[in-house]
């Protein structure tokens, strides 16, 4: 038994000239197993909760207080939650279902040998990219928003004195640093955590990565918690205006 690590996901097969690989055909059918769960769960909602609704409203209720802890209270929490709940939910469903058992086992014959079917979805680093970069796409237009372009734009250039000018391209950097640390955060954690555990249970199958295996599921938990946590903080930062008179 050879032990195979790639970095980038494995293709599965072609669709015209468009490559599917293991990661984007797990994170269809997991986008299509939350969208009907979500549409079940949304037409069986009584006045009178059962003992599941009760804890999935508690667990909203304590999240939306947790993000008026941060944001503030009103609209802008109005606004904010619901995208920042949506992501901590899906970042943790996608870093929790590699510990489903038996995936590995699952593989398909390709062109360029067997490879596994299923493949963690936060272990791909372009998907990853390209939820941070959405992420910060959106920060920089509440920050347009907000503050308005030319003053959006005078925190970057500002040419009154060599030091706002240095400040300013500080700004710029620290703008362009949250794209590699938000992404790298995640990415890294999940997909060490990832090769850690393949690497323990090919040197020892049976009780020795047990306690890999939880740091993984607490890794899992931590990182969803994290990359919502940081992304609503920016949030916050970016709608911050400079005249007490301003609102979202």
């Amino acid at each position: 038994m050879d032990l195979n690590i790639s970095l980038a996901p494995e293709v599965l097969f072609h669709i015209g000239s468009w490559p599917i690989t293991n990661t984007f055909f797990w994170f269809f059918w997991l986008w299509l197993f939350l969208l009907i769960g979500a549409i079940i769960f949304g037409s069986r909602l009584k006045m009178v909760p059962g003992k599941f609704q009760n804890f999935v409203e508690m667990a909203i209720s304590e999240a939306y207080n947790f993000t008026e802890s941060i944001i503030g209270p009103g609209k802008k929490a109005e606004r904010v939650f619901p995208l920042v709940a949506t992501m901590f939910f899906f970042v943790l469903i996608c870093n929790l279902i590699p510990y489903i058992p038996g995936q590995s086992a699952i593989t398909l014959q390709t062109a360029d040998g067997v490879v596994p079917l299923f493949r963690s979805i936060v272990a791909d680093y372009g998907f990853v990219f390209m939820m941070t970069i959405s992420v910060v796409l959106l920060i920089q237009i509440i920050a347009i928003v907000t503050n308005g372009p030319l003053a959006y734009i005078g925190k970057f250039i500002n040419l009154h004195s060599p030091l706002k000018a240095f400040l300013g391209i500080m700004d710029l950097i620290g703008e362009i640093a949250k794209v590699v640390s938000l992404s790298f955060r995640l990415f890294g954690n999940m997909f060490a955590g990832e090769v850690l555990s393949a690497v323990m249970l090919f040197l020892a199958p049976f009780f020795i990565p047990l306690p890999f295996l939880f740091l993984g599921l607490l890794t899992a938990i931590v990182q969803a918690f994290v990359f919502s946590v940081l992304t609503l903080v920016f949030i916050s930062m970016a709608s911050e205006m400079d005249t007490e008179d301003a609102t979202v």
